[in-house]
């Protein structure tokens, strides 16, 4: 599957999927239940690659709300849209969780 930057098409993702795109090749967020793959941002960001890596393949609402971010910033989020949240939003564990439950159901199915 491949996204394009600024892909508004309306893709759902669930948090299983966001939580596995957690790594500094490959970052999704979300911020207000919409996805955003920000891998090329990470570069550009003023405050740091940290701050986003932090939050790879997590909800990141409150950390991108309390920092207090710019209209511009928020406009810049359009550009890195890639879908919509579909369900829970993602924990810091959810790619890990979502990996043993995939091989617990593969189990059971066999």
């Amino acid at each position: 599957m491949s996204e394009t930057k600024g892909d508004s098409q309306a893709k759902s993702f669930t948090a299983e999927e966001i939580g596995k795109h957690n790594t500094r090749d490959d970052v999704w967020i979300v911020i207000s239940n919409k996805v955003y793959n920000v891998t090329n941002f990470l570069d550009e960001h003023p405050g740091g690659e940290e701050v986003i890596l932090e939050n790879a393949g997590k909800d990141a609402t409150n950390d991108f709300d309390d920092i207090g971010h710019s209209e511009d910033a928020r406009e810049m989020l359009k550009d890195y849209l890639i879908g919509e949240l579909k369900g829970a939003p993602p924990t810091g564990a959810q790619g890990a969780k979502g990996s043993a439950d995939s091989h617990l159901r593969s189990q059971q199915n066999k």
